[in-house]
């Protein structure tokens, strides 16, 4: 697993080796149970049922949260925390999973192009800062990057006309792509988040995380933060 560090939050950032923790994509649910328990084990975080789990819209709506749901879980593309211990997780397999911290919340973010158009990133960081902190630091976790994002020119002209000319690209074959990460750096920006990690991974281009641009029906990864 990948791990980080945002502010006081720890960060952890699963790929295929830990397997699919998606339970929306037709795998065996015994397994995706296994593979989630497994994660919390080596993390050394509570079972996955302590968790706060998404069930991801692409959208733009935040849940704030103090304990993992205890009915049905959320339907939302970011949450938050200001509770010490209690897991935060995204499951993506393109999209970018980003992680904020302040010195008193901490949130994830599932932001695919339409949750970005749509001021996922905007609402999240405004929620981190409702806990009373105004330094927001953040970090992206793996994406799909422009050589491997081809993208319709009218759908990337719309997100060039919301993001500016940054976000438009080429992919290594030559045709139109979104730069998916530069469209989270402005978001960020306009945040008022200067502070950004990326770990400059792409989910296209390696073969141990999941992308759903390269292979189709696919599993996911998790990007998970707690705070201390």
């Amino acid at each position: 697993m990948l791990t980080a560090r945002v502010g006081p939050a720890s960060v952890w950032c699963t790929g295929r080796e830990s397997g699919n923790v998606g339970d929306h994509v037709g795998d065996d649910p015994a397994v995706v149970a296994r593979n989630r328990a497994a994660i919390a084990v080596a993390a050394g975080l509570p079972a996955p049922d302590r968790w706060v789990w998404l069930r991801q819209v692409h959208g733009a709506h935040v849940v704030d949260c103090a304990e993992p749901p205890r009915d049905a879980v959320p339907e939302a593309d970011a949450a938050v925390t200001a509770t010490s211990g209690l897991p935060l997780v995204v499951v993506t397999a393109d999209c970018a999973p980003i992680v904020l911290a302040s010195d008193r919340a901490a949130g994830v973010v599932h932001a695919g192009h339409k949750g970005l158009a749509a001021g996922v990133v905007e609402a999240a960081v405004a929620q981190v800062r409702a806990h009373g902190s105004d330094h927001v630091r953040a970090f992206l976790g793996p994406c799909i990057h422009p050589a491997r994002y081809e993208f319709g020119a009218a759908d990337l002209a719309e997100l060039v006309m919301q993001f500016g000319p940054i976000v438009e690209s080429r992919t290594e074959a030559g045709a139109r792509a979104l730069d998916l990460p530069a469209a989270v750096r402005v978001a960020l920006a306009r945040a008022g988040v200067d502070e950004l990690d990326d770990c400059n991974v792409c989910t296209s281009a390696s073969d141990a995380y999941f992308s759903y641009r390269r292979d189709g029906q696919t599993g996911r990864q998790a990007t998970i933060v707690v705070l201390p």
